[in-house]
């Protein structure tokens, strides 16, 4: 039960047995041992971008002052990307059985390798998790700037109205800035943090990971050079992040704030998976297979296609609509969406049937 499912502006309450429903569900996945940790995968994994990492010092050392730098430059923004897919799943406990090794292992990558908060990361994501699309719950809608919600669009001023009228078609050019935001997110919050041994340690690791990173390319190569490496492996790792993570819910029923939804419903009809195989399982980080990580977070990734099986017979069972679609689409339903809400910004007085048929 597949289809590309027209976002709505809010979700209504279901009826109570789908409660229920999921504790059925859950027990089928249980018994097919789709939650046993598969921990050999993911050493393999590590120690296959352990090895592209050296390749790339390798090369970066070995070309000196040459301009394909900026081709190995876009080589590390992809790869920090997949070691930030483990780092997020180790978060969510997909890795090892032990809460503590995913935290060590999710502290090392997202910290000293990614440069991005573990801490600040996992609160952020997991308040997604919980809430994913209602409003004032889910900080991934909130407004910014990209408006999510038409009621953050008719509030957009000066520049910012001027860009949210055509955020759909500026939404992937703004991703080249996702990676240094993110970064500066990270040291941001860490620094307005309660003081602690774990702020310590994730400021020092950030510090530790960005003097080193910047000192060694200033050193290799000459300034101009650096500064274009720098930007080429802060955009394309932005690029890459958000458009991992954006197919997933972005144009996908908006959950109304003191909405009441079991957790079947509410995870399944705001997220949308991406058909593929292997291929676009590794290049996306398993997030293809999104409503299947929603409802089971600790899923790991090789297990998710086989309970995409299961979840898809239980929601065509049950009634629950089910949406996949190709990557390519779900980025034209990610626009056309952006836009649609950007209208807001252009007619604010606009009637609300007609922001929501008018064709963008």
């Amino acid at each position: 039960m597949t289809s590309p499912m027209t976002p709505t502006p809010a979700l209504a309450p279901r009826p109570a047995a789908m409660a229920r429903s999921y504790t059925i569900l859950s027990a089928a996945v249980r018994d097919a041992g789709l939650l046993h940790r598969t921990v050999g995968f993911y050493l393999g994994l590590l120690a296959g971008l352990a090895a592209a990492l050296g390749v790339l010092v390798t090369a970066f050392v070995l070309l000196g002052h040459s301009w394909w730098q900026l081709l190995v430059a876009g080589l590390l923004g992809v790869l920090l990307t997949q070691f930030a897919f483990v780092a997020h799943e180790a978060s969510h406990r997909q890795v090892f059985t032990s809460g503590r090794a995913n935290d060590r292992l999710g502290r090392i990558l997202a910290n000293g390798v990614v440069g991005i908060s573990h801490t600040w990361w996992m609160s952020k994501h997991s308040r997604h998790h919980a809430n994913p699309n209602q409003i004032g719950r889910d900080p991934d809608i909130d407004k910014d700037t990209i408006s999510f919600v038409e009621e953050d669009a008719v509030q957009a001023r000066g520049p910012l109205k001027a860009l949210t009228k055509v955020q759909g078609y500026a939404f992937f050019p703004l991703l080249t800035l996702e990676g240094l935001n993110l970064h500066q997110r990270s040291i941001r919050s860490l620094w307005t943090a309660p003081r602690g041994n774990t702020r310590t340690l994730e400021l020092s690791m950030l510090a530790a990971r960005l003097i080193a990173y910047v000192v060694v390319v200033v050193w290799v190569l000459p300034l101009g050079m650096a500064a274009a490496f720098l930007g080429v492996q802060l955009a394309v790792f932005g690029v890459y992040m958000g458009a991992s993570f954006a197919p997933n819910h972005k144009g996908m029923p908006i959950v109304d704030a003191h909405a009441k939804l079991d957790f079947l419903s509410k995870q399944v009809l705001t997220s949308r998976n991406i058909r593929g195989g292997i291929g676009m399982r590794f290049a996306m980080g398993g997030l293809n297979h999104q409503i299947e990580h929603h409802l089971f977070p600790s899923m790991p990734r090789p297990h998710l296609a086989r309970a995409r099986a299961l979840v898809r017979e239980h929601c065509a069972a049950h009634g629950v609509p089910y949406t996949e679609t190709g990557l390519v689409e779900s980025y034209r339903i990610v626009v056309r969406y952006l836009n649609r809400v950007g209208l807001a910004a252009r007619d604010p007085f606009m009637c609300p049937m007609v922001r929501i048929h008018r064709p963008v």
